[in-house]
């Protein structure tokens, strides 16, 4: 009988620490989403670790944010259908943190493309909307954003960059894209809305001849909540009580298998 409890408590025992572990572990990941933003590049499938996470993708798409576990992972872009067949286009490591968000894109013209890296910052500020800038137009001059004649909003990005994060009222917006020299523009974005409690990317695409723009909804919530967007988000609180309540069991557990374990021993 005295093994038997013994064997009950050990079993129990192993059993909470596992299922501490899993908790310790469930956060581990970052959350990365990819953009096609080179205009001359063909479609393209896009590798992680060897398997594939993108398939099909053509200039201007954009994923939802995905799971991807901290740490340094192997990417590799091919034209669409031709892995096995012919070398990647673009083969890198990937670093990423766990709780963070990225955006990966695919920039430049085919003959030079590359992927740009930004790390993102998705919580809102209340009441507030939350925009950032991307230049990703390969042969456009340095740019301002900002309103129709009035003051820039962000000023002097030049191709690659990404601006940092600026909150403003939410409301309707004239924006134009200008030359950072001259003041000339190049982009009508009149009637851009922007609404309170989301963050915003905008990125300038395709070539000067024909830019245009990609707007991207980094994440819209409540400003108490943590990132929900794409797949895989942060748990629900819902799921956060029953997680809760979880570990503490897993914790009563642990005690109930000490002191069983302490009791077999005093009584042997």
């Amino acid at each position: 009988m005295k093994k038997f409890r013994l064997l009950i408590a050990s079993i129990a025992s192993i059993f909470a620490f596992s299922v501490l572990s899993s908790f310790a572990s469930a956060d581990d990941h970052a959350m990365v989403r990819i953009i096609h933003a080179s205009p001359d590049a063909p479609a393209v499938d896009v590798f992680v670790n060897g398997e594939a996470v993108v398939e099909n993708a053509s200039f201007k798409a954009a994923t939802d944010y995905m799971k991807l576990p901290a740490g340094t992972h192997k990417v590799e872009i091919y034209a669409t259908g031709t892995m096995g067949e012919a070398d990647p286009v673009i083969a890198t490591d990937l670093t990423v943190d766990a709780g963070m968000s990225y955006t990966v894109a695919a920039i430049n013209t085919v003959a030079n493309l590359e992927l740009s890296v930004t790390t993102d910052n998705n919580m809102v500020e209340e009441g507030k909307a939350k925009i950032r800038v991307g230049h990703f137009s390969p042969d456009a001059p340095a740019v301002n954003v900002g309103l129709i004649g009035g003051d820039d909003v962000f000023s002097g990005a030049e191709f690659k960059a990404v601006t940092d994060y600026m909150a403003l009222d939410a409301g309707s917006y004239d924006l134009e894209v200008r030359t950072a020299e001259g003041g000339q523009q190049v982009l009508d974005l009149s009637g851009t809305a922007l609404e309170a409690n989301k963050v915003y990317s905008v990125y300038a695409i395709n070539t000067v001849d024909s830019i245009e723009v990609l707007v991207l909804v980094d994440n819209t919530m409540m400003p108490s909540e943590m990132p929900q967007t794409g797949m895989g988000g942060a748990s629900s609180p819902a799921s956060e009580g029953i997680n809760t309540w979880a570990a503490i069991g897993a914790l009563a557990l642990v005690g109930a298998a000490i002191i069983g374990i302490r009791r077999f021993a005093a009584h042997k």
